[in-house]
């Protein structure tokens, strides 16, 4: 199976890779080889989230409390994965909030460090490292609602589309596809494929895969953004160079995704995403959303991609549809029940 997703990403790479692609849009190659040595299989696993938590009160955490941090990561995830003591009732679950045992959880190593500083957010910009809404509860009504039907298992489930993307199937969980990549409980693995003309992010997570036209100039690229009618899961993306930083402008995220997602952005908004090879080991990853609608002001962050050991596996959501079946099931029985019907 590895072996033919590695095949199929390949003859991607080489489709887009096409001359005639690649002419046919006056696109320009990468300037140097360090932008196009990102390529490769890496990953965000940490347990650094997107915005700060209260525990923390700047952006850079320092070394003895990161080290604390990773100790104790470490020392979780090895008594986790530690032989079960069969006299302790281990089979015998009784909490049925707890989804996944710790062998699928990939929290990385501990802190997310950039450059050598071990991070306390994604944020850097508000310097309070978190997202300035201009009302956190309308923007997040839907995704708060989700989460609450998730954990308990009731909701409404009129149709379809009363349920959750993670549910359906549609695009990846905890927004891994961006247009602001975040990292997820687990399968925190991408794929990065440049070519003259293309760049290529597949993710593990659902096979998401967002594919952005390289253009010779930012004022090629912008204006070479689909009509604003059309708005595509993961919204439409382009880029160019900038020296040895790949550049990629996102607009026009589809409407599902913006009211169903941590990050919402509408159609007004925009998310400018930077990519630069910063060392052997690290791909540091940028970005800024600038959306009136939801924000009192343009917000911005990093990390560093490190690379993931071993290959991206197939990540198979066939799942979902067994479970939208059974949910929309149960809420059709609970209707007749409260009716007083069977």
């Amino acid at each position: 199976m590895i072996k033919g997703i590695k095949c199929k990403a390949a003859m991607l790479a080489m489709f887009l890779a096409s001359p005639a692609l690649a002419q046919s849009q006056q696109q320009a190659a990468a300037p140097s080889a360090l932008a196009r040595n990102f390529e490769g299989v890496w990953t965000n696993a940490t347990v650094t989230q997107l915005e700060r938590p209260v525990t923390y009160s700047q952006l850079v955490v320092p070394k003895d409390r990161a080290d604390a941090v990773e100790k104790a990561t470490t020392a979780r995830r090895e008594a986790a994965n530690g032989a079960s003591d069969l006299s302790q009732g281990t089979f015998k679950d009784e909490n049925s909030q707890a989804g996944y045992n710790a062998f699928w959880i990939d929290s990385g190593d501990g802190l997310m460090r950039v450059r050598g500083e071990a991070r306390s957010s994604f944020i850097t910009s508000p310097a309070d490292g978190k997202m300035p809404f201009r009302n956190r509860q309308k923007s997040l009504a839907l995704t708060l609602r989700d989460g609450v039907e998730y954990r308990s298992g009731k909701g409404a489930y009129a149709g379809p589309e009363d349920l959750p993307l993670r549910e359906r199937c549609l695009i990846a969980q905890s927004d891994a596809g961006g247009p602001i990549m975040l990292n997820a409980l687990y399968n925190n693995n991408y794929s990065f494929f440049v070519t003259p003309g293309y760049f290529v992010i597949d993710l593990e997570m659902n096979h998401d895969v967002r594919i952005a036209p390289i253009f010779a100039s930012a004022a090629k690229a912008r204006a070479s953004h689909q009509p604003a009618i059309i708005r595509p899961w993961l919204g439409d993306t382009v880029a160019w160079w900038e020296g040895d930083t790949l550049v990629a402008e996102t607009k026009n995220v589809n409407p599902i995704q913006e009211g169903r997602t941590v990050t919402p952005v509408s159609a007004q908004g925009t998310v400018t995403e930077r990519f630069k090879r910063i060392a052997k080991d690290e791909l540091l990853y940028q970005f800024k959303v600038e959306d009136a609608a939801h924000y009192t002001q343009a917000w911005s962050g990093e990390y560093a991609f490190k690379p993931a050991k071993g290959q991206i596996y197939e990540y198979a959501c066939h799942e979902g549809n067994y479970a939208m079946g059974g949910i929309l099931r149960g809420a059709r029985l609970a209707e007749a029940a409260a009716k007083g019907g069977r």
